[in-house]
């Protein structure tokens, strides 16, 4: 079967293909008993990797319209329509989508993908955005639960900003990164994730201009971009964001705030130097324009020496700092905090409200005990130095590359950022990929203008156990040559030369 599919639409493939077979089974095209192709035979035909054609079947189940049978296959369902009473109205499908506000419409939902095709046990996942479920302290939390059981208040509503003895565990864990707070200054967060939405709530009316590293944070420019912001991307370099880029684009646009990620940057890797932290922060008070830090992995580090946030360098409050805990104890947490000045701070806390009232207080308690009891350093001692052997391997496998896939290390982290040679599709490579078990990121996801970055991708190299992990890298690996060696060779047969 052939289905129509619009790669310009914004809505996802995998809902393109399931709503076309929805029509065709609705309108009797498809009658009961038929089975649809094979999952592989329909991403073949269609030109899409499997794990779409898998989340559109799975979309038809959940509306009942298919099922899966053993040795059969994806087969239509029979409907069962109610006796028609003459006076009943016929009730058509709703459609949805046009209901959707339009900076909501334009929002793709790559990270829900990724995550849903992560989950699969057979996928090797170099995408994820999380850490290793081995390294998971859950015997530490179940000790903690023995020796402090649970009591009422522990079940009952917690302060909007959070419960006290939480904010003064995390005031005391900031002298560590050299920025001395008290509990009164944090605000517990659902994950630091919500704060980047605080903010783009607090700050951004549609049309208002923001500035964001390129490539940065996926989830981030969708957050903005759903704001219905201008996103104005500025290059990075191995010390940071470009200053002399970032001065123009400043003077031209008048941002409403920059969003940064200094400490062991989302995708790349980088570490903003000592020097551009200070000249990032003097643009911002000559310009006067607030900064987002946003500081997830920066307790993630393979280095000796450790940077101070730009929170701790800003002595007049232009910077709103994020941080979780969900990169090094684990992502289901959802614990962050955010350290802000006193009005953001009152905005914050109302969106709080709005939002979710507070976040939930047993795990509050949890955390605040694995930070009073000391396990916290001593839990981040020993995820990173896994998370640095994971990096070595990953770095000596794409080494022996021969030269196809250029990186830099990275003194800390989650991610390897990654270009492979231009003649290599992004759309095969991932292809090919997913077709042996294997998912990554494409690099364009991670830039305003999605057109760019197609030659790059993020690897990430602490979710997976190390045989998995080296298991994943001998696949990519494996693909790119084969389709550099077939690129290669088209060049030959057809006699084209690269231009330089």
């Amino acid at each position: 079967m052939r289905l129509d599919i619009n790669r310009n639409e914004t809505l996802p493939v995998y809902m393109q293909i399931a709503n076309r077979i929805k029509e065709q089974i609705l309108s009797g095209i498809l009658p009961a008993g038929f089975v649809l192709p094979p999952e592989r035979k329909m991403a073949d035909d269609h030109a899409v990797s499997r794990t779409t054609v898998i989340r559109a079947y799975e979309e038809l189940k959940a509306l009942g319209l298919v099922a899966s049978h053993r040795g059969k296959g994806t087969v239509v369902t029979e409907r069962k329509v109610p006796e028609s009473h003459g006076n009943d109205q016929k009730v058509f499908p709703l459609s949805w989508y046009p209901l959707f506000d339009k900076k909501i419409a334009n929002v793709s939902d790559t990270v829900s993908e990724l995550m849903h095709a992560g989950n699969h046990n057979d996928v090797i996942s170099l995408a994820a955005g999380i850490g290793d479920p081995n390294l998971y302290p859950i015997s530490t939390l179940q000790q903690i639960q023995r020796e402090s059981p649970l009591e009422s208040d522990q079940l009952n509503l917690s302060p909007v900003e959070g419960l006290y003895s939480l904010r003064e565990s995390i005031s005391r864990l900031m002298t560590g990164r050299n920025l001395s707070v008290s509990a009164k200054e944090v605000m517990i967060l659902a994950g630091s994730m919500q704060g980047i939405d605080f903010a783009a709530r607090a700050l951004l009316s549609p049309g208002d201009a923001v500035i964001v590293e390129e490539p940065t944070f996926l989830q981030a420019i969708q957050c903005f971009r759903a704001a219905g912001a201008k996103i104005i991307g500025i290059p990075i370099d191995r010390e940071g964001i470009r200053l002399d880029v970032l001065e123009a684009q400043l003077a031209r646009y008048k941002p409403k705030f920059i969003y940064t990620i200094p400490a062991y940057h989302n995708p790349t890797g980088v570490v903003m130097s000592i020097e551009r932290r200070k000249g990032l922060l003097d643009l911002a008070y000559r310009y006067q324009v607030p900064i987002l830090e946003d500081d997830p992995y920066g307790d993630i580090s393979f280095a000796q020496e450790r940077l101070p946030p730009l929170k701790a360098l800003d002595p007049y409050g232009y910077v709103i700092y994020l941080s979780t805990f969900s990169k090094v104890l684990f992502p289901g947490l959802r614990i962050g905090w955010t350290i802000a000045p006193e009005p953001v701070m009152r905005k914050f806390a109302l969106l709080k409200q709005i939002a979710d009232l507070h976040v939930n207080t047993p795990g509050q308690f949890l955390v605040d005990q694995f930070l009073r009891k000391g396990y916290y350093e001593a839990h981040l001692r020993r995820t990173s130095l896994d998370y640095q052997k994971k990096r070595d391997v990953m770095a000596k496998a794409l080494t022996q590359a021969k030269g196809l896939i250029h990186f830099e290390i990275p003194d800390g982290g989650f991610y390897l950022w990654c270009r492979i040679p231009y003649q290599i599709s992004q759309k095969e490579l991932l292809a090919l990929c997913s077709d042996q078990g294997v998912i990554y990121t494409p690099g364009n996801v991670f830039y305003p203008q999605e057109s760019d970055g197609e030659h790059w991708l993020r690897l990430n190299f602490t979710y997976e156990s190390m045989d998995r992990l080296e298991r994943g890298l001998s696949i990519f690996i494996n693909a790119v040559k084969k389709l550099n060696k077939q690129s290669s060779q088209t060049d030959l047969e057809t006699g084209s030369r690269p231009i330089v």
